[in-house]
């Protein structure tokens, strides 16, 4: 396959980007997105130019470091990770943009990487329990209805790639939050820091200057782990609930 790449290029937070044209050829069907990544910066590189940077780390669809704009879709034109994304999906003489993150909160750092530390902070807020651990206790010890049990492990897949922000119009970290949320507030050890997590996640959320929810669900349609868009609706209903009690 032959394709033209439009990146993103930005050398530093403070200077101006621009999309740069670049062919590439060599790329096979079998490769994944950042693979055909890696062809282009190694011929880059042969040639003294600079390499273009992105984020990577498992590459295996759990880490939630890849992600980038593909044509104007968070992660591309399907609903996975960067890293998941095979090249099949395009076709030869295909023209793709390659952009970063686009949101308030997520600043660029250079050419496709962006700073989440915001995602980390809301984290900081409330999204972990303050019982004590030890020894794992015996099965069954601890009933949790199985609605409540697979709704938060369902929650529990996020991986926080930032997908639902880039996606969402107005930049909004709702699903994010939410998924957070419902998962330790769903389980018997998150109910002591039930009011004061969401609270705090929600009061973080805002400070970092991401947008509010509108519900158009791009959020939902663009996350790779398909978390489910009664989180938000969930979230809301704990946030009432905790301004109540508190």
């Amino acid at each position: 396959m032959k394709l033209t790449l439009r990146i993103w290029r930005q050398a530093n937070p403070a200077a101006p980007g621009k999309m740069v044209e670049y062919p590439v050829e060599g790329i096979t069907p079998e490769m994944s997105f950042l693979e055909m990544l890696d062809v282009l910066n190694e011929s880059l590189i042969l040639a003294g130019e600079e390499p273009v940077a992105f984020d990577h780390d498992c590459r295996e669809g759990i880490c939630g470091m890849c992600g980038v704009v593909i044509n104007g879709r968070a992660h591309g034109p399907e609903q996975t990770t960067t890293c998941q994304l095979h090249m099949r999906t395009f076709h030869d003489g295909d023209v793709i943009d390659v952009e970063p993150w686009r949101a308030k909160a997520f600043p660029v750092i250079k050419d496709l990487v962006v700073d989440r530390s915001a995602f980390d902070r809301v984290i900081q807020a409330g999204g972990y329990i303050t019982a004590p651990t030890g020894a794992a206790p015996d099965a069954h010890s601890t009933p949790v209805p199985k609605p409540d049990a697979d709704a938060a492990f369902e929650n529990a897949t996020c991986i926080g790639c930032g997908a639902c922000v880039a996606a969402c119009p107005n930049g909004s970290a709702m699903l994010f939050t939410a998924a957070k949320v419902t998962h330790l507030n769903l389980l018997p050890q998150g109910q002591p820091e039930r009011e004061s997590r969401v609270l705090g996640m929600v009061a973080a959320m805002d400070a970092e200057d991401f947008g509010g929810c509108t519900n158009t669900g791009e959020c939902v349609a663009a996350c790779p782990k398909e978390i489910p868009f009664f989180s938000i609706a969930n979230m809301n209903r704990e946030y009432l609930r905790a301004l109540r009690t508190h």
